[in-house]
């Protein structure tokens, strides 16, 4: 039996990997793509139909047109739906991030309603969660969602998977992608002065692009033959497994070993933000894994191979670091993305969001004598076990998963109306629904949130999905200052990073950040 395949967001890295798993996939009929019109993405067409030949339809049009979508979809089994417009983009180009992450999803909810059948996998985002410490570097899926301030690439990733959760279709999947290596990643980071948003303390869990197209293509076959059973339906955190599992600083240095320096040679601690990024160590990455055996290689393993492929980022070995520092690195520290700049020019807004406050920049100006690195056993409040902290064993028991305000060890058939009731009031808020006993997690039921605003959302998005009330969550606005007061479940995570007397509202306005005291 073959199968027809519809992929959005082919032209980008885990797209062109994923094109390339299921053009060799033997359960694969046709693969149907739908690329922007423009230049850039005529040359790539050429270069898929030479490689594929009609393996591969192509298809020219837009995601935010429910027409171009119909096309895509016309007698397909299956959609993977990875596009998106990330970072750096979705920085300088809200409304296009917009339009893609949550209005292009919308259109594609709106025309499988026609089509029960079709196995719907959407890729979402780590970034969802927003930032995370050594406090609370381990996180599943159930845990709360805090997108970044100014982060509308997140905010619009987790609107778009809400909604498929609450789409009412037989068959969907949403799947976290973390943190992602791909063969286009140095030169990437080396276009914008987003590379320093990472926070050198952030837990970061890998995976490559090569596995996650993998993965992809292990999910449609298994499908195919009977033997993915109890995958759809359910949320899911794409990782790379134990040896993918770093920090900001060990990925910076690994990468920069390869052409003869270190994290410490070639930048300073005070280019980076201190907070507000995303990242966290997956204590159920091995769920997927488990389902389609998909973690391959490690960070160690992308390197060598990019430096295999790349001969000529060894030849950086034979210039100082001083230079490389200076052509490579100090440049973006001038472009407008970059959050020295944001210091230097005044931005008071992205200031507060990403450092906390001038204040906290004094305590970074040392440079790496005074800077405490986590995967070195550095806080700064003094030593920590990082090998201890990073043992993905006895989680629960070692106090370092988050709760969720019910028993979430339960099979998801067990869960019953007390803990719709519990795991709200968990929330600062009450789920309305009357009775006892077993509840459908599919069934929309009434929610109040602790500042008092009534929806409607299923059982399986606020539990297992960690999402919460649809007033408070509001595009281009960050409350979590004011909800966290209320919400301990957002308290839990939000107080790690942020301190209780913080009292800001951020908000985007007229395209610059900004930001208010008190409600």
């Amino acid at each position: 039996m073959k199968v027809n395949v519809a992929l959005t967001g082919a032209s980008g890295n885990m797209g062109r990997a994923t094109l390339k798993e299921l053009a060799e996939s033997p359960v694969v009929g046709q693969i149907r793509i739908l690329l922007l019109p423009g230049v850039k993405e005529g040359r790539f067409a050429a270069a898929v139909t030479k490689q594929y030949g009609e393996k591969v339809v192509v298809l020219r049009g837009n995601l935010s047109d429910q027409t171009a979508c119909r096309a895509l979809l016309e007698g397909v089994d299956y959609l993977l739906h990875l596009a998106a417009v990330i970072p750096p983009l979705s920085d300088h180009k809200p409304k296009l991030a917009m339009e893609c992450n949550l209005i292009g999803t919308r259109n594609l909810i709106a025309v499988l309603q026609d089509k029960p059948n079709v196995g719907f996998v959407h890729i979402s985002s780590v970034a969802v969660y927003g930032h995370r410490n050594y406090r609370h570097p381990w996180g599943r899926v159930g845990d709360p969602l805090l997108p970044s301030v100014y982060d509308v690439y997140a905010q619009t990733k987790m609107f778009a998977e809400r909604d498929v959760m609450e789409s009412g279709l037989p068959k969907w999947a949403v799947l976290r992608q973390t943190a992602m290596l791909h063969n286009r990643m140095l030169s990437d980071n080396m276009r914008d002065g987003l590379m320093f948003h990472t926070v050198l303390n952030v837990p970061l869990e890998w995976v490559t692009a090569e596995d996650s197209g993998y993965l992809m293509r292990r999910i449609v076959e298994k499908d195919v033959a009977g033997e993915a059973e109890g995958f759809w339906r359910q949320c899911y955190n794409i990782g790379g497994g134990a040896a993918n599992r770093y920090t900001g600083y060990d990925t910076f240095d690994e990468g920069f070993r390869m052409i003869g320096g270190s994290a410490e040679r070639f930048i300073r601690p005070k280019w980076c933000s201190i907070r507000n990024f995303h990242g966290l160590w997956f204590a159920d990455s091995d769920r997927l894994n488990r389902l389609f055996d998909y973690q391959r290689q490690s960070v160690s393993d992308f390197w060598q191979q990019i430096a295999k492929s790349h001969p000529y980022f060894r030849l950086a070995r034979i210039l100082p670091p001083g230079i490389i520092r200076k052509l490579a690195v100090e440049r973006l520290l001038k472009d407008e993305n970059a959050p020295d700049r944001w210091v230097r020019q005044g931005l008071e807004g992205k200031v507060k969001a990403f450092f906390g406050s001038r204040e906290n920049l004094n305590c970074i100006e040392g440079g790496w004598e005074r800077y405490p690195v986590l995967c070195k056993g550095q806080i700064a409040d003094g030593d920590i076990d990082y090998e201890e902290l990073r043992k993905d064993d006895g989680l629960r028991e070692r106090g370092l998963l988050l709760p969720h305000g019910f028993d979430d060890t339960k099979p998801l058939a067990d869960i019953t109306a007390e803990d719709l009731r519990s795991a709200a009031a968990w929330r600062g808020g009450q789920c309305l629904i009357e009775g006892e006993g077993t509840v459908d997690l599919y069934s929309p039921v009434e929610w109040r949130c602790a500042e008092g605003h009534s929806f409607r959302m299923t059982p399986y998005a606020v539990l297992y999905g960690g999402h919460w009330c649809s007033v408070c969550y509001r595009q281009g606005v960050w409350d979590f200052d004011l909800l966290a007061k209320r919400n301990p479940y957002f308290a839990a995570v939000w107080y790690d990073s942020h301190a209780r007397n913080e009292n800001v509202r951020y908000f985007i306005q007229a395209g610059r950040a900004c930001y208010t005291y008190g409600g």
